[in-house]
Formats: structure tokens, sequence, C-alpha cells
């Protein structure tokens, strides 16, 4: 009777981490970067590349660094959310252009709109790596002081971005620099 109690014993709790396991949501990947400074970067404008842009150009404001390519077709799925809160004037959009050629990103906004207050070209991708980027589209949350506030993996949805996004933006524009 004993020799069977502990294989059962390990097989339950092999089933209980497995449907742990199997209800978290696999697109849920947390970010050491949350609440911490956002990483320094200095990269060129895609559509003007005699200039650059870094994260500080944007202190003492709430924005968002929204990371896309041209080649993404998630990036394309979200795109009308980031045009709408665009012309709703409520954040500024930090666009970062993922591994991307500007001869295709262009004439993709120019397609499709451009929601973004400023666009960095980071063609070899080490800007998203400091950034903890897996994969495009990623949108981060930045607070007034350059704090990473929220990591969102994945095409933003409405529900995402209404329940989620705009309550933290609202929140954190109302805050005190």
């Amino acid at each position: 009777m004993n020799r069977y109690m502990v294989p059962l014993g390990i097989f339950i709790i092999l089933v209980i981490f497995l449907g742990i396991g199997l209800s978290l949501d696999p697109r849920y990947v947390p970010s050491p970067l949350i609440n911490k400074p956002a990483p320094a970067f200095t990269l060129p404008q895609l559509n003007d590349p005699q200039t650059m842009v870094s994260p500080t150009d944007f202190k003492g404001k709430v924005w968002l660094l929204n990371v896309w390519a041209s080649w993404c077709t998630a990036c394309r799925q979200e795109h009308p959310l980031l045009m709408a809160l665009a012309g709703t004037g409520e954040v500024d959009i930090l666009g970062l252009n993922y591994k991307d050629k500007a001869d295709d990103a262009k004439p993709w906004l120019r397609q499709l709109g451009d929601p973004y207050t400023v666009i960095a070209a980071d063609t070899d991708g080490r800007v998203g790596i400091d950034w903890g980027v897996y994969g495009v589209p990623e949108t981060f949350v930045i607070d007034k002081q350059g704090i990473i506030r929220l990591k969102h993996v994945g095409p933003l949805t409405a529900d995402k971005l209404q329940q989620n996004i705009l309550p933290l933006v609202r929140k954190l524009k109302s805050e005190p620099e």
C-alpha cells in the first residue's frame, strides 16, 4: 500500500501544476522592466533620419511606446485603434519601427495613417532587445518620470485599451510630477 502512495502523491502534484499552467494566459509575458526607468536610446527618426529621437524627449509627459513593423500582420490589426487613440490627443505615442526598412515602413504608414508623435527607426533591433521586446507589436506605458508602468504584448484590443491602458494613462497624468 505504501509503495503506491508516493507515486500517487507525485502524480497528483504534477496534475495540479499542469492545471495551473494551463490556466495561465500564454500572451502574458512579465517584464522585469516594470517600475524601472525606461532604457535610454538615441535613434534616427524614420521620417527624418538626420533628426534623433530619445525617451528624454518625452520627460515630464505620460506616453506610450508602440513597437511595430510593416512586415507584422498583428500590427496592421491594432493600427486602427492607434489611429483612433492618436485622434483623441490623450497621449503621445512614440513608434519604435523594429527591424524594418524605411522603404517598407513609410508606404505602410501612408496607406494606413500615421498615429505616432514621432517614430524611431530601430533597424538592427538592439533597442528592442534593451526594452525586452519578444516580438511585435508590443506597447509600453511610461510615466512622467520615465518609468515603465505597463507592458502589453501582442496587438492592442479595444477592451485592453479601455480597461487597462487608458485608465492607467489618466491616473498617471493626474499625478503630480
